[in-house]
């Protein structure tokens, strides 16, 4: 078991740096990881020497494809997250996803795991809600033996976009800012879990499904910001501001930054009251949930993971 080659597309970002972590500490010794994100692949490089990391642009054709012969598992991890071009989410969610399939295909790979996106059920109309839909479609109807988890928003290790993003903003401004009350309900997933799960995924080959992995706590954003604010220490001053006024500055910001860390698409779907599915994961898959809070301090007080950073 613990000599199967796995294959990580898109591992050199959150879920997969933290997979990587995970998988070598129960032993696992054949991953590939495979990243167009050349920061990303350096800092993966850099922490795990000893793992098989290649840049490798999937939305093409190319060498890349080799690794999947005598692949044991590929785990299917790229994605567009944000940006303000569609053709970026087409190229990196859907044809990316085309090629990836066809490898599995080629190669006679016996099994995946797809790592889909709870936006599939989000009520957000978005670049990647849209194309997260629609790679979602092209796993499922592949015909591959394959498990599919819908993760909702996630943070941990490694995590420059979100609660890692939150958390260096609030070093550097006196005030804080949230839009309009803040009481827009999170259900914020570590991702030390969810990689956890993954792994359970490859143990026991678990198939056919559709999971909806969600956080089991229900958190409002401005208690997610406090949380964060008390782990790291920061003095900052929490503030509401409008909404209205809390949009303006983003829209203005995006005229001067090409990739912003939120986007007003991520901000109206912040507000769209979302709730997603909550399962019995802990059992479903033999993983415990870890709480909130405790999660949130092993995110900024780990002394092996929590200084490195990613990009986005």
């Amino acid at each position: 078991m613990k000599e199967q080659k796995i294959l990580l597309p898109g591992g050199a970002g959150l879920v997969g740096q933290n997979l990587v972590a995970r998988l070598k500490a129960r032993g696992y010794s054949n991953i590939v990881v495979l990243d167009k994100h050349r920061a990303n692949v350096a800092v993966l490089k850099q922490v795990q020497p000893d793992v098989t990391v290649e840049y490798a642009d999937l939305a093409e054709p190319g060498d890349w494809q080799r690794h999947f012969v005598g692949a044991d598992v590929v785990v299917m991890l790229q994605a567009q997250i944000g940006g303000y071009k569609y053709q970026e989410f087409v190229r990196n969610n859907i044809d990316s996803t085309r090629h990836v399939l066809d490898a599995i295909k080629t190669n006679n790979v016996p099994y995946l795991v797809h790592i889909s996106s709870s936006v599939v059920e989000s009520v957000a109309d978005d670049f990647y809600t849209n194309t997260k839909k629609d790679q979602e479609k092209m796993v499922l109807e592949s015909g591959i033996p394959c498990s599919v988890l819908r993760p909702t928003l996630m943070f941990g290790w490694f995590d420059r976009k979100h609660l890692g993003w939150l958390s260096r903003f609030m070093k550097k401004v006196p005030i804080f800012p949230i839009p309009g009350h803040g009481r827009y309900v999170r259900q914020p997933l570590y991702v030390g879990d969810f990689t956890n799960i993954i792994i359970s995924c490859i143990e026991n080959r678990i198939r056919g499904g559709i999971y909806n992995i969600s956080g089991h706590e229900k958190v409002d954003y401005i208690d997610m910001i406090r949380e964060i604010k008390c782990a790291t220490r920061s003095e900052t001053i929490i503030l509401r501001i409008p909404f209205a006024l809390f949009y303006a500055l983003l829209w203005v910001w995006g005229l001067f930054d090409k990739n912003p860390p939120f986007t007003t698409q991520q901000l109206a779907a912040l507000s769209a009251k979302d709730e997603f599915e909550v399962i019995n994961w802990p059992q479903i898959f033999g993983v415990p949930y870890t709480p909130f809070k405790v999660a949130v301090d092993e995110t900024f007080n780990d002394p092996r993971y929590s200084a490195v950073l990613l990009e986005f």
